[in-house]
């Protein structure tokens, strides 16, 4: 019914960023730290796989 085009998409991260521009760093920053320790645990289960088998 409805689709996002290209200028609803630039509009939508123009508000959010007036919105929320104070916070984003923060945010962002939070999101990359638990990425890293979501791989992190993902290459200690790993490990511990090939360790016990």
């Amino acid at each position: 019914m409805f689709a996002t085009g290209g200028y609803q998409l630039l509009i939508v991260a123009a508000v959010a960023l007036l919105f929320f521009g104070n916070r984003l760093p923060a945010t962002m920053r939070s999101l990359g730290m638990s990425v890293k320790s979501f791989k992190e645990g993902l290459k200690e289960d790993d490990s511990e796989d090939e360790v016990t088998t």
